[in-house]
């Protein structure tokens, strides 16, 4: 099961910040990340694709829910 990171609510750099730690903690599989605002999912999709992951992303009722899949190559 994926680890959630629910950033709803925070305007950045919170977003990042916790979407951060979550990826630098992964050594693969997958993380979703939740947030509220469009800057926060153009700033937390940046970051995982700076970290070579790819990124899955579904909006539904003004919410971004972020897919961010690392795999063992990646650091």
């Amino acid at each position: 099961m994926a680890k959630v990171v629910d950033a709803r609510g925070l305007s950045c750099p919170g977003p990042v910040i916790k979407a951060k730690s979550a990826i630098e903690a992964l050594t693969s599989g997958e993380i979703v990340v939740l947030v509220d605002e469009e800057v926060a999912k153009e700033n937390v999709w940046r970051l995982a694709r700076s970290y070579g992951c790819m990124v899955d992303l579904v909006e539904e009722d003004g919410e971004f829910r972020l897919t961010i899949t690392k795999s063992d190559e990646q650091k």
